[in-house]
């Protein structure tokens, strides 16, 4: 059992557009290193709204929706060469996932925000996702997927 007081909480975001593509974009940091946006919780806020601010804060946008979110929070360890670099005082993150209708156009989707953590992205096929994360990330990222993909094939993007 894995003791949650060593891992960073935090949200994971599978954004989805009406081609049921995923959002990945490409870390700034680590060489050819493609996530989906994510980031820590903060004090007092709740998953929702700390996964609507790291859209904003990553990529820039608020045009979404949330469809759904994942049953159980989801962890995993950082490699031991990252380890107390990446985040000093945690051994890897435990995250609630939130499945999130892309609603806007590209022209929505900005990079340059004030603390750019992507330098690229692209709208990646639903079934190839994991090949392109990190490794130590993949595992996390199966499970996510396998959880969240009915639920993305499922959702309507037709005006109500």
């Amino acid at each position: 059992m894995i003791e949650h007081t060593d891992f960073r909480l935090s949200i994971g975001i599978v954004l989805f557009n009406d081609q049921k593509k995923i959002f990945l974009g490409k870390r700034i940091d680590i060489d050819n290193a493609w996530q989906m946006p994510q980031g820590g919780i903060d004090k007092g806020e709740t998953p929702y709204q700390a996964g609507l601010r790291e859209l904003e804060e990553e990529i820039g946008t608020k045009q979404v929706e949330i469809v759904a979110e994942t049953r159980d929070w989801i962890a995993y360890e950082f490699p031991t060469n990252l380890a107390g670099t990446v985040h000093k005082k945690w051994r890897g993150q435990i995250q609630k996932w939130l499945a999130c209708k892309f609603t806007g156009t590209t022209i929505d989707i900005n990079l340059q925000t004030e603390y750019p953590e992507f330098d690229d992205w692209q709208w990646v096929d639903i079934n190839c996702v994991t090949e392109l994360i990190v490794p130590f990330k993949r595992a996390a990222y199966r499970r996510v997927m396998s959880e969240l993909t009915p639920v993305i094939y499922c959702t309507s993007f037709k005006e109500e």
